[in-house]
């Protein structure tokens, strides 16, 4: 079994939907995802979120309805998002959004999970 190589895809397109609650991904090999701005953020890759360890990782909660507010690019290899929270610290390279938008409803759980177990909800601002 082959391991897909999701350095070598390239974004085509990147644009944010009109409600600012998505960006939509489309890669060269033809692969395309709609990210919920929620996901991105709370999947950020920051320190901030991330911290500089997984025992440093932080679940962030009351992200259900964030918006993007800006994309900017960082060289030709990432975006930068920033979000009405005013969190704007990540930066998503094209392997991470495009590994993001493989194992989305995987990483979802997993976010869902997180919350439920640290007594955290998707509309409720927390962090643990």
């Amino acid at each position: 079994m082959s391991v897909p190589n999701v350095t070598a895809a390239w974004p085509v397109e990147i644009r944010l939907a009109k409600d600012r609650r998505a960006l939509h991904v489309t890669f060269d090999d033809g692969n395309g995802f709609s990210l919920s701005a929620e996901l991105l953020r709370v999947t950020s890759p920051s320190a901030e979120v991330q911290g500089h360890s997984e025992a440093q990782r932080k679940t962030v909660g009351g992200k259900r309805n964030v918006t993007i507010l800006s994309v900017d690019p960082v060289g030709n290899y990432a975006v930068r998002l920033g979000f009405d929270d005013m969190h704007a610290t990540g930066i998503y390279s094209w392997a991470f959004l495009r590994d993001l938008g493989l194992n989305a409803e995987r990483r979802l759980q997993d976010y869902l999970d997180d919350l439920q177990a640290k007594g955290l909800d998707r509309d409720r601002p927390g962090v643990r």
